[in-house]
């Protein structure tokens, strides 16, 4: 696979006259991702840019996320704060989240503690309850799309759709060994939907409670229509490993909805004992 074109911008350059670089953060094959200043709500800010050869045919995408980021509000999703599509650069400007992404800390520090994986469970049933009820879905949850601070963020809405749109899709949507079945094949393994946000959580939450891949991630395209689910530690809780379980149904219909998960661990959550404190592993 080529090189992606980049706008090469280094520490203290303009993205535009109220942006000035602060760091590079990465980037997939349609956008690049900048730590920057901004003059406007003077502080950090993350700012993603169309590459500058995708400028005449990412617009569409980009438009469809920050359609998506407006929409939703919710204090686990990443904000939207303001975007410009018309300029020379199109790039959407979002709130900078203080934490490494969940992927990050896993791969550092191995599988994280109780005091930890509750909470960011339970979290993330929240931001899925809300799409549900306000008709949006993710569609890539993940360990990556995870940042972990206080509360966690989910970003990158890019694959994000409307229920309706979701239902229609044709085509698969998503990261590949992490989606729904439902989402490797629209249509004959079910319809994507709030469902199929359901399956990442439960996904993003195995990762996070046993360090692995949940269905041995092999490098081959879609783990999760070949393998069963890799067992959870014997040390995980029961209500635990059951929730995971449900999550991680092959069929929709199989799966609880964002508040049975909540309602699965919050009580484990609950009975933690009190001296101790979640997110101590956060960088």
């Amino acid at each position: 696979m080529g090189r992606h074109s980049s706008w090469e911008l280094a520490g203290g350059a303009s993205i535009t006259e109220d942006l000035s670089v602060v760091d590079r953060l990465g980037g997939g094959s349609t956008c690049e991702a900048y730590l920057a200043f901004d003059e406007i709500t003077y502080g950090p800010v993350v700012v993603k840019l169309l590459r500058p050869e995708r400028v005449a045919d990412g617009l569409t995408a980009l438009r469809a996320e920050v359609e998506a980021l407006r929409a939703v509000n919710h204090p686990v999703v990443v904000r939207h704060l303001r975007h410009d599509l018309d300029g020379p650069r199109p790039h959407v400007v979002m709130e900078a989240v203080d934490g490494p992404r969940l992927s990050t800390l896993v791969r550092r520090f191995g599988p994280l503690p109780p005091e930890q994986y509750l909470p960011l469970g339970i979290e993330l049933a929240s931001a899925a309850q809300y799409l549900r009820r306000t008709g949006w879905v993710h569609l890539d949850l993940k360990p990556s799309n995870v940042v972990m601070a206080a509360p966690a963020r989910v970003i990158d809405l890019s694959a994000a759709r409307t229920v309706a749109d979701a239902a229609a899709l044709t085509h698969p949507v998503g990261t590949d060994a992490w989606m729904a079945p439902e989402q490797c094949r629209p249509g004959e393994r079910g319809v994507p939907g709030p469902a199929s946000d359901v399956f990442g959580i439960a996904a993003t939450l195995h990762h996070a409670v046993s360090g692995e891949h949940p269905f041995g991630d092999d490098g081959q395209e879609w783990p999760q229509l070949r393998h069963a689910p890799r067992p959870l530690p014997s040390r995980v809780p029961r209500p635990v490993v059951d929730v995971v379980a449900a999550g991680l149904a092959p069929e929709p219909a199989d799966r609880p909805t964002p508040v049975e998960v909540a309602e699965a661990l919050e009580p484990v959550y609950a009975a933690l004992p009190k001296g101790h404190l979640a997110g101590l592993r956060t960088r």
